[in-house]
């Protein structure tokens, strides 16, 4: 399939699980309304993300986030609603003894891939394990690689899954505003200029579709800066949200996009492992992927 309808939601998410289905499910149906066939909800929606950055210690059912059996009936209800689209989105899953950030991709009656958050800022630590892996996925609409959040702030997270062939990657987050010098314009927030630079440049270095899901509102003592935003493999922004709770759609030839921007200057084929320093190497030199190494479309006229 080349030509991809992606939808991206910001929206609040709290704690009532209900509550929760219920908006995703709202928002299937608007993406299914819309022709979409990828649909990107943000970090930690079944339940809702930390009420601060410190801890997340206070207990009821306003504390703690809802901890999920990656395969209990949570999932099977998201499996239910999503059908035949593909849906990726956040929750808190417990696994043992240990809990993930973690975000799942479902469609076509089954879960298609997985990914735990890496990457822990400050205050997470105590209430997540971290992560250990980057793995990109098949989905019925191209190779697709997950990240939640802070692993975007890493070049590595993403260069990861390009190298396993992810032609679209979607990170989904709980992007607040900055904690210690809070802008009084959302949109000029110093966070939120992070946000939106590291969308355009991972997907710009790695020449993917992007896409970003970003939650938006106050949550505890966290205002998140929504943006949800769908970027071209060449770094343009297709289509956001802004500043509000919203849906943002486009449609991209996915194929076309990677071969266009990589046609000449590819930069997965044109690295030098051997001149990076050791500690900057990635595990491992898997082997590109097509359409990535495909010899370039003729051209007529």
């Amino acid at each position: 399939m080349a030509i991809v309808t992606i939808a991206v939601v910001s929206d609040s998410f709290g704690r009532d699980l209900d509550a929760c289905m219920r908006t995703v499910a709202r928002h299937v149906e608007t993406a299914r309304a819309g022709g979409a066939q990828l649909l990107a909800l943000p970090e930690a929606a079944l339940g809702g993300y930390l009420r601060e950055l410190t801890s997340d210690a206070d207990p009821g059912p306003f504390g703690s986030a809802p901890l999920l059996d990656p395969d209990g009936p949570e999932i099977a209800r998201l499996v239910d609603l999503a059908g035949d689209m593909v849906v990726c989105i956040g929750y808190s899953e417990r696994a043992g003894h240990h809990r993930y950030n973690s975000a799942i991709c479902v469609g076509g009656g089954e879960v298609l891939g997985r990914h735990r958050k890496v990457h822990l800022p400050l205050g997470e630590t105590a209430a997540y394990d971290a992560g250990d892996q980057f793995r990109a996925f098949d989905t019925p609409i191209g190779r697709i690689g997950m990240l939640v959040c802070y692993d975007k702030a890493f070049p590595e997270s993403a260069r990861s899954l390009a190298l396993a062939g992810a032609e679209i990657i979607v990170c989904l987050s709980a992007w607040p505003m900055s904690r210690t010098h809070p802008s009084d314009n959302l949109a000029e927030d110093r966070w939120r200029y992070r946000f939106d630079v590291y969308d355009e440049v991972r997907a710009l270095e790695n020449q993917v579709v992007w896409v970003s899901a970003n939650q938006v509102g106050q949550f505890g003592s966290l205002t998140f800066v929504g943006n949800s935003k769908i970027v071209h493999a060449n770094g343009n922004v297709l289509a956001f949200t802004g500043d509000n709770p919203g849906m943002a759609m486009a449609r991209v030839d996915v194929e076309d996009a990677l071969h266009v921007t990589r046609r000449s200057m590819n930069h997965l084929r044109d690295r030098r492992p051997e001149a990076y320093d050791i500690q900057c190497l990635l595990a491992g030199e898997p082997t590109i992927r097509q359409p990535f190494a495909r010899v370039p479309k003729a051209r007529t006229g």
